[in-house]
């Protein structure tokens, strides 16, 4: 019924010069003294031939919209399926659009090529700088003063940051190097632990971390990789607190009785640049972490969400129940 009433629209311009011509033709015979009846005999002839016209026509113009619609939002793929151009000013419109569509594709090629090129020099970068914070590590390791320790801490967070780069350069350029198996979550869980034991010693925080039991298919290295990230906003946020990291049916619990996060802040948390009230209270925070635990987590297939109230702590769920994980 809408195609009906479009092409009435569209067509309306026949049936007012279909009414212009009976109107002069009846003039014409009036001004003849002829019969009134030929006027409207010669009318309906031209309705007759008129109402034919419009049913082929309109065929014509329903099958034409049908197709258009049909590839509705997939024009820049099908542009070679558009159906054949009716008139000169239908045939520049589509030369019109095939221009466009080549200007769009070396467009999207270009910014393709500088988004690799970047993508490969900073991934580069990362890789070159972890050669010189493996030598400060060296340097910092007999060194057991304060002064040490705590340029021990620092570069900590600096191989943090650079790793944080490498995962975030990984999942933007689509990286597949997942090894999905099934893996005991408890080393994973003291591992990360473990890694990020010199800063919960240096900023007060007590860790509470318990024996789960629980078994996942999942990626061993990413997985470590949300569950350090998790940690580190801990630390981070609930200085002189504790963290409590343990296991609920298929769910990693990993709480903490810092800071918290604001209300406000809750839906956005895992949006990219995100930071918050508390980013805005540190400086260095840059609104990756959690993002990158999301997208890690929607990879493997497991969820990821976050209960807050500010001033009273945090509590991060990590859903591990997927069983559709095939087993390599």
């Amino acid at each position: 019924m809408g195609i009906l009433w479009s092409y009435m629209k569209e067509r309306a311009w026949a049936a007012a010069l279909l009414a212009l011509c009976t109107a002069i033709l009846a003039a014409v015979l009036h001004l003849y003294a002829l019969p009134a009846e030929a006027a409207g005999y010669g009318g309906l002839l031209c309705a007759a031939v008129l109402a034919v016209w419009g049913a082929v026509d309109f065929l014509r113009y329903r099958r034409h919209v049908l197709l258009l619609e049909s590839l509705e939002g997939q024009a820049a793929l099908l542009l070679d399926r558009l159906p054949d151009p009716r008139g000169r000013a239908e045939e520049a419109c589509r030369a019109l659009l095939l221009e466009l569509d080549g200007a769009r594709r070396t467009a999207e090629s270009d910014a393709s090529a500088r988004q690799r090129e970047a993508s490969d020099y900073y991934t580069m970068w990362a890789h070159q700088i972890k050669t010189p914070i493996a030598a400060m590590g060296l340097m910092l390791q007999g060194d057991d003063s304060r002064r040490g320790r705590e340029l021990a801490a620092e570069l900590f967070r600096i191989e943090r940051y650079v790793e944080l780069v490498l995962g975030y350069l990984r999942l933007d350029g689509g990286g597949t190097d997942y090894l999905i198996r099934e893996y005991s979550v408890d080393p994973i869980l003291r591992q990360a632990a473990r890694r990020y034991a010199p800063l919960f010693i240096r900023s007060k925080v007590s860790l509470d971390l318990r024996e789960t039991g629980l078994r996942a298919l999942t990626d061993e290295k990413w997985l470590q990789l949300v569950v350090e990230q998790i940690l580190s906003n801990a630390v981070k946020y609930a200085p002189g607190g504790q963290v409590t990291v343990c296991g609920q049916e298929d769910w990693i619990v990993i709480s903490d009785n810092g800071m918290g996060i604001a209300r406000e802040d809750l839906p956005r948390i895992f949006e990219r640049g995100f930071t918050g009230c508390n980013g805005r209270l540190d400086k260095r925070a840059t609104g990756i972490g959690l993002y990158l635990c999301r997208e890690i987590c929607r990879r493997l297939g497991h969820t990821i969400t976050v209960d807050s109230e500010q001033g009273r702590g945090t509590k991060v769920t990590i859903g591990l129940a997927r069983p559709y994980l095939e087993v390599e």
